[in-house]
């Protein structure tokens, strides 16, 4: 069994809301070619108390810089920031693994007010 299929140890729910994952909208886009596996720096609008974060996302598989701003994507914006590379990542952009393990985003099916929370 790869990591990817092993099931996570049961958590309670309130394990479950110490993890605050919310809708945002991508701003900006813009190779990283600089970081050790190909990614894009991503400016995500969680509007309200949360504002612009940046963040680092492995997905060059699937999406051009160019075709990523108005974008609507989940992301966990209460992990510490990250250092990867020159650049600090602020929120981890979330996605599953295609067939070949791939990352492909994940985001709501309809538009939704930046900053909603998943629940």
């Amino acid at each position: 069994m790869t990591p990817s299929e092993e099931v996570a140890a049961t958590i309670g729910f309130d394990d479950f809301l110490k993890v605050d994952i919310r809708v945002g909208t991508i701003v900006e886009a813009e190779p990283y070619p600089e970081a050790r596996k190909p990614a894009i720096k991503l400016v995500i609008d969680f509007g309200g108390a949360i504002g612009r974060k940046k963040s680092s996302a492995q997905i060059t598989k699937h999406y051009q810089p160019e075709d990523l701003p108005g974008r609507q994507v989940l992301a966990v914006v209460n992990f510490p920031p990250r250092q990867i590379g020159k650049f600090m990542s602020e929120v981890l952009t979330l996605g599953v693994p295609d067939a070949d393990g791939e990352v492909v985003l994940i985001g709501p099916g309809h538009t939704i007010p930046e900053g909603g929370r998943l629940f």
